[in-house]
């Protein structure tokens, strides 16, 4: 077995370029072992407590249960191809007094499923702490730009008038969702308990048969120790429903990031030019054309949802395809799947913060474009107050659709847009409404509805699961 890794062979970039250290160490394999050995320890406790095995031989376990060697243990699992009992034969060699009973009555995956969902919660609470800072940057940007007007697009075509700030509220109110869920996903996650081969604790039974503890006893201690609740019926292994249910999770956040990231990239193109993301002074945009400043996080966002997204299929099929009391087909794709599922998920957060906090609000460009585009919108206002003074509203709808269409050429020829005069200009429209009228209700500065009021609303629902 190699485990000399450097930059003449192959790593993956979750090995340095993507996610933080303290992610990489939850998932690494000291760390891994660390929990391990937690696992061994508590079982040990319990089985004190149910007269199994003595002080000493507990004090001994917590005394080495430090000392990780993957060296010796990577020895021993070249002999006897078991990765677990080589770890056992390990901390047994460093305990020549508690060494005998480590992991007396467990099977592998008492212990194994155990540590993993140690970590999983370990993972989830950083990928929560990550996901409440970004909402924090929206919130902030949100108070900043809820009334501040720009034009708003469907399919992505110029439409009718939104706010900065009620555009960044559809985000928050998805991040919403995802904080909620993480929190829910953090209070339910359970182990596998200490429930041996197939799950009925038939090994703890017979080992407990003269005590006065049950085997559903020995578990709750075990547990309890381990900061960990249970599931009440399980295989061999934990149901692997959990792990899918984590993915979703995950890429359901990683679906609110990609959305408010592809936005980011269509309002950062020169066409619309309404935000830009933060850019260094020595940043380089492209090595052929040196003018560009291309939306690299954004971009890198969509890349790495997408691909976080497209693991949950694999957990899926690990829960469906986890046949009778269990089989072994989803052990190794485990090992990749969930350490970078959590991994590009912290990349994708770290990007978002990055880019809500430095994002740049270009109010300039607005004006431009709610200058351009604005004045269709307020055609609907027109429409609206020649229909409460008794126009036909189907008739006005289609005098107002014929100028708009014909001002829309002149501006896609790059003309001044037409459209207030031809309106002010119109005999059906002026027997509902004087001229100077039209052009009053033609002004689309304030032509935002409610959106300011529904932003703060999003803000106070945010604010409440942070």
């Amino acid at each position: 077995m190699n485990a000399s890794f450097s930059y003449d062979t192959y790593i993956t970039p979750f090995t340095w370029r993507y996610g933080t250290d303290e992610m990489r160490s939850i998932w690494s394999e000291s760390h891994k072992r660390l929990l391990l050995r937690r696992v061994w320890v508590a079982l040990a406790k319990a089985q004190k407590k149910a007269g199994l095995v003595t002080q000493e031989q507990v004090d001994d376990l917590v005394a080495h249960q430090d000392m990780i060697d993957i060296q010796r243990v990577q020895e021993i699992e070249s002999e006897i191809r078991h990765d677990l009992m080589a770890e056992i034969r390990t901390f047994a060699e460093q305990c020549p007094v508690g060494g005998s009973i480590i992991h007396l009555g467990a099977t592998s995956m008492d212990a194994l499923d155990n540590m993993e969902v140690m970590r999983q919660k370990e993972a989830l609470s950083i990928i929560l702490g990550k996901s409440i800072l970004f909402a924090k940057g929206l919130i902030e940007k949100m108070h900043t730009y809820a009334n501040v007007p720009c034009i708003a697009f469907t399919h992505i075509q110029p439409a009718e008038i939104t706010t900065v700030g009620y555009r960044l509220a559809q985000t928050a109110q998805d991040i919403h969702e995802d904080i909620k869920t993480l929190k829910q996903l953090l209070q339910e996650i359970k182990g596998k308990g200490m429930k041996g081969a197939v799950g009925s604790s038939a090994s703890y039974t017979v080992l407990l048969e003269h005590s006065e503890m049950s085997a559903s006893q020995l578990e709750e201690l075990v547990m309890s120790e381990l900061g960990l609740t249970a599931f009440t019926a399980s295989t061999q292994v934990y149901p692997r429903k959990q792990d899918w249910k984590i993915g979703v999770a995950l890429a359901g956040l990683c679906q609110s990031l990609y959305k408010f990231a592809f936005d980011f990239r269509l309002l950062q193109s020169p066409a619309i030019g309404e935000w830009s993301e933060p850019f260094g002074k020595m940043q380089v945009g492209s090595s052929a054309m040196p003018f560009k400043r291309n939306p690299i996080d954004s971009e890198k966002i969509d890349s790495l949802c997408r691909w976080v997204a497209s693991q949950c299929d694999i957990l899926w099929q690990n829960a469906a395809n986890s046949l009778l009391e269990r089989t072994l087909d989803d052990s190794a794709n485990r090992r990749v799947v969930l350490p970078e599922m959590f991994l590009a998920t912290e990349e994708t957060l770290m990007s978002a913060i990055r880019l809500i906090n430095g994002m740049n609000i270009h109010e300039q460009a607005i004006q431009r474009n709610l200058g351009l585009w604005g004045v269709f919108a307020s055609s609907e206002r027109l429409l609206m107050e020649l229909v409460r003074r008794g126009a036909d509203r189907q008739l006005m709808h289609e005098v107002i659709r014929h100028h708009s269409l014909a001002a829309w050429e002149q501006v896609q020829q790059g003309k001044e847009n037409p459209l207030i005069e031809r309106l002010a200009d119109d005999a059906h429209i002026l027997s509902f409404v004087s001229e100077a009228e039209v052009h009053a209700y033609m002004d689309s500065s304030d032509y935002i509805g409610d959106a300011p009021q529904r932003t703060h609303k999003i803000i106070e629902l945010l604010e409440s699961v942070l």
